[in-house]
């Protein structure tokens, strides 16, 4: 019986996706004038998902940024290349997250518009992300949802990063349910592989960063794969239903 409601955020509540593709490829065209942005955004399609370090190593590998973020270390008081790419890059994308007519542009308003049904049909909720508090709790206030949640948990309070279950299970338990009374929303296979992991219910959102990735995905039911936003309503009262039988709490 799903009993509780938890959300991802980058990507399905907002999509701050893109606009992390963006403060990535500006970082990287800053370093090396000869990159075109439309470069790195497409190949942030495949980290999207991933923590800071790891999508920091591929761009700087990938397009050749080391010897250039080697040279700004000094300035960012740090040691490794990735960690100064990772600097600019944040300069740029709190930039962006701090622009309420940007990130009210990104909002996905499907995704938020369930998480609405879930309060007004008293189901629990929880954020689970691996955005950091600072950057998340600003997201939340500024898109005016983070009273939505009765409890939030962002990458400082887990030691591992999705996929690893761990920060679904901690929601669980401060959710005080099972894991499998839960239904995750999610974006990204890395996200779902979460929430599988977690022995949770799970229905993807995709967007045009995560589509693939979670169509290849051979472990996951493809019927809870939402490829068009207006219809995840409909899907969620259908596993709702599959799972709870037809009719509980489904208006």
């Amino acid at each position: 019986m799903i009993k509780a409601f938890i959300f991802d955020l980058d990507g399905t509540l907002v999509q701050t996706e893109a606009l992390k593709a963006r403060s990535y490829a500006r970082a990287a065209v800053e370093l090396k004038p000869t990159l075109r942005e439309e470069q790195i955004i497409e190949a942030f399609k495949d980290v999207v998902g991933l923590s800071r370090r790891e999508v920091s190593e591929a761009i700087v590998e990938r397009f050749g940024l080391r010897e250039m973020a080697s040279a700004k270390m000094t300035e960012f008081n740090v040691h490794k290349p990735w960690q100064a790419f990772a600097q600019i890059r944040m300069g740029i994308y709190d930039s962006l997250i701090s622009d309420p007519e940007i990130l009210n542009g990104h909002l996905c308003p499907y995704n938020v518009g369930l998480l609405k049904w879930a309060r007004q049909n008293g189901y629990p909720t929880g954020l689970g992300t691996q955005s950091h508090r600072p950057q998340t709790l600003r997201i939340l206030e500024i898109l005016n949802i983070k009273d939505e949640f009765d409890f939030i948990a962002t990458r400082e309070d887990v030691e591992n990063p999705k996929p690893n279950p761990e920060i679904y299970l901690l929601l669980a338990n401060e959710l005080q349910i099972s894991p499998s009374e839960s239904l995750v929303i999610e974006d990204s296979a890395t996200g779902v592989q979460a929430a599988l992991s977690a022995g949770m219910g799970c229905i993807a959102v995709t967007t045009a960063f995560t589509r693939d990735g979670v169509h290849k995905m051979d472990n996951f039911d493809k019927r809870w794969i939402v490829d068009s936003p207006p219809e995840l309503l409909e899907v969620a009262k259908r596993f709702i239903a599959e799972n709870n039988g037809a009719g509980e709490r489904t208006s």
